[in-house]
């Protein structure tokens, strides 16, 4: 259902590469059903009458997927050695004291031996899409666009972004001042990672500091405390414009994904003025 009836774009986190296949390799298909189940987990939480909260969730992850049947050798070789970063620099987010010098395989057998199934499970997501997204500018730039013209099309009141979707979107909004939202909200955002992904924005941080992109009125930003991809949690002591901050206690197991946080009672009284 589209537009300003909604009011809301999403932008997705890592993990959803199986969306576009499930849809036949239709990145439309895939937007389409992330929206109707992004609309489900919201209804959950806010109740009422079952309505279309999300205009779109603009859908990116077939762009971070590796090239099937090889790519450019230079191209490989740089997102390996991106890898190896996010991996590392993850790690020492962690609190894992041990400098990387090893292999990239033998250092992520060695850093799985050491967490648990659910940490296992994410690393493995979260260290490739987050090392293309940030290696390959050709990839970036077109995950970026889709963003753009998901909020360009749409107008929407809110953007809310999860996980990498969260560095996606504030990427799109620095470098397309134009687009204009009321309220950012991003859940488990990673932006604030040392070393892994805050040196790396673009636009680069002054000072140490990052800041609020120009076209938005209002940034929120909720994070678990045991999500082990929004380290630090918090966001304000590396960007300007951080209004409100909310560390809540999602589920122990599942600590990252956009079902828990969109159901999570503090989006509540951040979305409901927008919700009419």
């Amino acid at each position: 259902m589209a537009g300003s009836t909604a009011g809301i774009v999403g932008v997705h986190g890592i993990g959803k590469y199986n969306y576009y296949l499930d849809a036949g390799r239709s990145a439309t298909g895939a937007a389409e059903a992330m929206r109707l189940k992004w609309d489900r987990y919201l209804h959950a939480s806010l109740g009422g009458q079952a309505r279309a909260y999300f205009s779109e969730v603009a859908y990116f992850s077939h762009l971070l997927a590796e090239d099937e049947g090889g790519d450019d050798p230079r191209r490989v070789a740089a997102v390996e050695a991106s890898t190896q970063r996010v991996v590392a620099g993850w790690a020492a987010n962690l609190g894992f004291g041990e400098h990387f010098t090893g292999a990239l395989r033998s250092f992520t057998g060695w850093l799985l031996t050491r967490l648990d199934r659910r940490s296992a499970a994410f690393a493995e997501l979260f260290a490739p899409e987050v090392a293309i997204y940030l290696a390959d500018q050709e990839k970036r730039e077109l995950a970026r666009r889709t963003v753009a013209e998901a909020i360009r099309k749409n107008q929407p009141k809110v953007v809310i972004a999860h996980s990498l979707g969260s560095v996606v979107a504030y990427e799109t909004l620095w470098a397309h001042p134009e687009l204009e939202v009321d309220l950012l909200l991003t859940l488990g955002s990673p932006l604030g990672m040392r070393n892994v992904i805050f040196e790396r924005l673009l636009p680069a941080p002054i000072n140490g500091r990052g800041e609020r992109p120009k076209g938005v009125r209002r940034w929120v930003n909720i994070a678990d405390k045991d999500d082990i991809a929004a380290i630090p949690p918090a966001l304000a002591s590396s960007f300007t414009g951080v209004d409100v901050e909310e560390l809540v206690n999602l589920d122990w197991i599942d600590f990252h994904t956009a079902e828990k946080y969109l159901g999570c009672p503090a989006l509540h009284p951040h979305l409901r003025p927008f919700l009419g």
